[in-house]
C-alpha cells in the first residue's frame, strides 16, 4: 500500500502537477491521521472491554462474599434477640421468691440469656479491592464509598458486640457460677436457691439487657450501628449484583 501511494506521488511530481501533488499529499496525511486515530480508538475500546470484564468478575465475587456475610449476620442477630428475650423474661420474674417460683418454668424461659455470638464476616474480596489497584476498576462511585467505609462501619458495630462478650465472660458468668451449677442448675443440691432473690443476681440480668440493647438498639427507629451495618451490607449486595 505504501509503495502504491509513493508511485502516485512520483508520477505527479514527474508530470509537474504540483497543485494536484499538494492536494494528494494533504489527503494522504489525513488518511494516515485517521488511521492512527482509528487504531487508538480500537486500542482504547479493547482496554475498556477488558476493564469491564475484570470489573464484572470482581463484582460477582464481591456480591457472593456479601450474600454469605448477610446470612451470617442475620443468624447472629437472631441469637442476640433470643438472648435478649430470655434476659427480659428473667427480669420480668423479679423479685423472685425461691420458695414459690416454678424453677422448671423459670429455667426454660431464661435458658438462652447467656447465649452469645459475634459477627465475623469474610473479607477477602473487599480487602483485596481496597488495598490493590483493582479498586480503580469499580466504576460506581457510591459502591466505592461503601467499600472504603466498610472497615469503619464494621468496627463500630463489633465494638458493641466485643464489649458485651467481654462483660459476659469476665463478670456475669463468674458471678452466676459462684452460686449456681452450670451443669445441673438449681436441680443441683449445692446450688444456692436463695441467691435468686439477691440484688447481685438481678444485676446480672439488668447488665446483660443493657449490653444486648446496645447491640440491637434501644428503640426500633433509632439510627444505630446495627442499622448502619445492615444497610451497608444490603446496599453493597444491591450495587454489586451481576448484570443479566
Amino acid at each position: 500500500m505504501i509503495k502504491f501511494f509513493r508511485k502516485i506521488r512520483y508520477d505527479l511530481m514527474e508530470k509537474n502537477k504540483t497543485g494536484k501533488y499538494l492536494k494528494y499529499a494533504i489527503g494522504e496525511i489525513i488518511l494516515v491521521m485517521v488511521g492512527i486515530l482509528l487504531a487508538l480508538q480500537v486500542s482504547n475500546w479493547n482496554q475498556q472491554r477488558i476493564a469491564t470484564q475484570k470489573e464484572e468478575l470482581l463484582l460477582e465475587a464481591l456480591n457472593k462474599e456479601f450474600v454469605k456475610n448477610k446470612a451470617q449476620f442475620e443468624g447472629v442477630i437472631v441469637r442476640h434477640e433470643r438472648a435478649l428475650a430470655s434476659t427480659q423474661f428473667a427480669i420480668s420474674q423479679f423479685p423472685i421468691d425461691p420458695e414459690t417460683i416454678n424453677l422448671d418454668t423459670y429455667s426454660a424461659g431464661m435458658g438462652s440469656w447467656g447465649q452469645w455470638s459475634t459477627f465475623n464476616p469474610t473479607q477477602g474480596v473487599i480487602r483485596s479491592l481496597v488495598n490493590t489497584s483493582s479498586f480503580e476498576l469499580i466504576s460506581n462511585p457510591e459502591l466505592r464509598v461503601l467499600l472504603v467505609s466498610w472497615e469503619d462501619v464494621l468496627a463500630d458495630y463489633k465494638e458493641e458486640e466485643d464489649q458485651a462478650l467481654y462483660v459476659l465472660q469476665n463478670f456475669l458468668y463468674p458471678e452466676i457460677a459462684e452460686h449456681i451449677s452450670w451443669v445441673n442448675g438449681m436441680s443441683d443440691d449445692r446450688s444456692e436457691k436463695d441467691y435468686l432473690s439477691t440484688i447481685q443476681y438481678e444485676n446480672v440480668f439488668v447488665r446483660r439487657e443493657i449490653d444486648l440493647n446496645n447491640i440491637l438498639g434501644w428503640e426500633e427507629n433509632e439510627d444505630n450501628e446495627l442499622k448502619l451495618i445492615k444497610n451497608t451490607i444490603d446496599r453493597i449486595i444491591e450495587l454489586s449484583k451481576p448484570v443479566k
